[in-house]
């Protein structure tokens, strides 16, 4: 879903709300956009690269691969692209998905 700069985040948006360092900020494009009086300031989370290979992926077969389209919304986190699935990040990586850390859904 697009994001239309004079559009205003809050319950029934239609964006994902997320908990992030204490606040609520909506997920449009990939991106965290955290509204303020004077619009929309993107946020980062901090980058996380660890490989986890013994991650229980669950939200998910574990037949499933993430990417555009798998039905899982993209999160940028760092220099990649995460996938949120049951309130953490989820990392494709080669055989397997990485824990990528929580990222609650608001």
């Amino acid at each position: 879903m697009s994001h239309d700069p004079n559009h205003t985040h809050g319950p029934s948006c239609g964006h994902t709300a997320v908990q992030h360092d204490g606040h609520v900020d909506y997920l449009v494009d990939g991106e965290l956009h955290h509204p303020t009086p004077n619009g929309c300031v993107v946020h980062a989370l901090a980058a996380n690269d660890a490989c986890t290979s013994g991650h229980e992926c669950t939200g998910h077969d574990a037949s499933h691969q993430h990417g555009p389209g798998c039905g899982h919304e993209p999160v940028r986190h760092g220099d990649h692209v995460d996938y949120l699935v049951d309130g953490h990040l989820h990392h494709p990586h080669g055989d397997h998905c990485d824990d990528h850390g929580p990222l609650p859904t608001a």
